[in-house]
């Protein structure tokens, strides 16, 4: 039997999650088929592929010789935070841009999402499904065909998908509120609730009601709070920090193809997660329970 406890870096990440980056090469139907027959346990108990786990919990997993041999040597180089025939999403480091750039030697997140595919199932053109900028980290879907990309990229402009994010911004706000801010003459909004504040910066959980391109960043400049390490829209530079403390945490969404109501967190990078937790003068473990009662986007009340 073999045998994990959850850590900060693991804290509400998804069963299936966990388990395709201990085994990042097995097909995502056999690490499906190993947990709907029970060979994985969360506490001594069976799991479904969507249950979150928490700091300190004790995940155990039945060893066979097939899953040994797909079991990781090294830290896998993407995180895979869901997948199944038709999406693939992965938490997105800060510094990486999701798309090409103008510098054409730069490797992108779908370059590197190619060639893992191409790796490990033979075949691997993907299509991002939203976007998140370069120096935000976190949850980024990307479809495995024109024609999952057509069915997502319809549900997201019809439905749109719910969002939450983590954000650290300069000052001192009030404990919740809505920035309504027209950007490129277009009505957007933004709201936010302040779960920590110390050493005149907030750690805030955050809710793009609309989709502007760059509105949670341009949002709090407007109001002057910047999110701290974002240059561009006036936040101070961080030291030895990459990109800027802002990370898509929380993606909620209505499989167009099946239907089901899926959630999908992107445990928190530890550059923000230090950030974090000086802010709020609290413990990893302290700090990771404050982030079990963040309301989502689709039962936040303001």
């Amino acid at each position: 039997m073999l045998t994990y406890q959850i850590t900060a870096e693991d804290h509400l990440r998804r069963v299936d999650s966990f388990m395709r980056n201990l085994l990042p090469t097995a097909q995502f139907s056999y690490i499906k088929k190993l947990i709907n027959s029970g060979h994985l346990k969360v506490n001594g108990a069976d799991a479904e592929p969507g249950d979150l786990l928490r700091y300190a919990d004790q995940v155990t997993l039945k060893e066979s010789a097939k899953t040994a041999a797909f079991l990781a040597r090294l830290t896998p180089e993407l995180d895979i935070l869901f997948e199944d025939s038709w999406i693939i999403c992965f938490n997105k480091p800060a510094g990486l841009a999701v798309h090409r750039t103008e510098d054409p030697e730069e490797i992108t997140l779908v370059d590197l999402a190619e060639m893992l595919l191409k790796k490990r199932d033979g075949v691997g053109r993907l299509r991002p499904v939203n976007r998140l900028d370069k120096g935000t980290s976190g949850a980024i879907i990307l479809a495995k065909s024109s024609v999952a990309a057509g069915m997502f990229g319809k549900m997201v402009q019809e439905e749109g998908l719910g969002k939450l994010y983590l954000a650290m911004v300069e000052g001192k706000l009030q404990k919740q509120g809505t920035i309504d801010a027209a950007l490129d003459g277009k009505e957007s909004q933004t709201s936010y609730v302040r779960l920590f504040q110390g050493g005149g910066v907030s750690l805030l959980a955050v809710y793009p009601l609309t989709g502007r391109m760059h509105q949670i960043r341009q949002h709090f400049r407007m109001i002057g709070h910047p999110i701290l390490g974002d240059k561009r829209y006036g936040g101070r530079k961080l030291s030895g920090f990459t990109g800027h403390a802002l990370h898509s945490f929380r993606t909620t969404l209505v499989h167009p193809a099946t239907g089901e109501e899926i959630d999908i967190p992107a445990p928190l990078p530890e550059q923000l997660l230090r950030l974090a937790t000086r802010c709020g003068a609290v413990s990893d473990e302290d700090f990771l329970k404050t982030l079990n009662d963040v309301p989502a986007a689709e039962t936040l009340a303001l």
